[in-house]
C-alpha cells in the first residue's frame, strides 16, 4: 500500500477534480494566515507567481508536519491584473468593480501546487493561464453579479469558468484545470511517477 495523499485545502472544486480523476485522498484544511503572508510578500514586492507558490507551500508544510509519510498537496491561486493581485471580493460592490476594471483586458491566473512529504517539499508547479474578458455592458455585469454572487464570492476575479463566468471571456490561453485552481495533469503525472497512482 502506498503512502496516503492529503489535500491541504477546503476547496470543493479541487477535491472534486482529484475525486473525478480517481485519486484516493483525504482532506485536512491548513490553518495558515494567508492574508498576513500575502501582505508581507507584497511589501517585499514579490512576484504574483512567487506569492502563489509561497502560499501553496505554507499550507502543504503546515499539514505535512502533523502527517508523516503522507503526500500533502498545498494549493493557492492568484489573479494577476496589470501587475497587481486581486483578492477575493468582500461584497458584490467590490466584485462588480473588479469585473468592470478587467473587461476588455487580459489577466493571468496563477495556480500553484506544492507537495510535501515528511516536512520537506518534493514537488512544485505553477500553472499560468491568460484570460481575456469581453467588453461586456454594465447592465450585463449587474445582472451577472445578482445571479451569481453566492457562487462566485469565494473566487478570485469573481467568476467561475465552469459556470456562467465563461460567458465573460473572449479568449482563454492555457490549461483548463489551472483555471479551476489545480494544475491537475502535472500533479497526476508526478504522483504516477512516484508510484502513488498506478499507470
Amino acid at each position: 500500500m502506498t503512502d496516503p495523499v492529503i489535500l491541504a485545502s477546503g476547496s470543493e472544486i479541487r477535491a472534486t477534480l482529484l475525486r473525478n480523476a480517481g485519486v484516493p485522498f483525504s482532506t485536512v484544511v491548513a490553518r495558515v494566515d494567508e492574508e498576513a503572508i500575502r501582505a508581507a510578500l507584497e511589501l517585499e514586492e514579490a512576484s504574483p507567481r512567487d506569492i502563489a507558490d509561497t502560499l501553496a507551500e505554507a499550507k502543504a508544510r503546515k499539514v505535512s508536519q502533523k502527517n508523516p509519510g503522507a503526500y500533502v498537496i498545498g494549493c493557492d491561486q492568484v489573479l494577476d491584473f496589470d501587475g497587481r493581485i486581486l483578492s477575493k471580493p468582500t461584497d458584490p460592490v467590490e466584485g462588480l468593480a473588479q469585473l468592470q476594471a478587467m473587461r476588455g483586458k487580459t489577466h493571468r491566473l496563477l495556480s500553484a501546487a506544492v507537495i510535501y512529504k515528511d516536512g520537506e517539499p518534493i514537488w512544485r508547479h505553477v500553472g499560468t493561464v491568460r484570460l481575456t474578458m469581453r467588453d461586456v455592458s454594465d447592465a450585463y455585469l449587474d445582472d451577472y453579479m445578482t445571479r451569481n454572487w453566492d457562487s462566485v464570492r469565494w473566487s478570485v476575479g469573481c467568476y467561475k469558468l465552469e459556470e456562467e463566468g465563461v460567458r465573460l471571456m473572449s479568449k482563454v490561453e492555457g490549461d483548463y484545470f489551472s483555471v479551476l485552481g489545480l494544475p491537475l495533469i502535472e500533479l497526476l503525472n508526478y504522483l504516477t511517477l512516484r508510484g502513488v497512482l498506478t499507470a
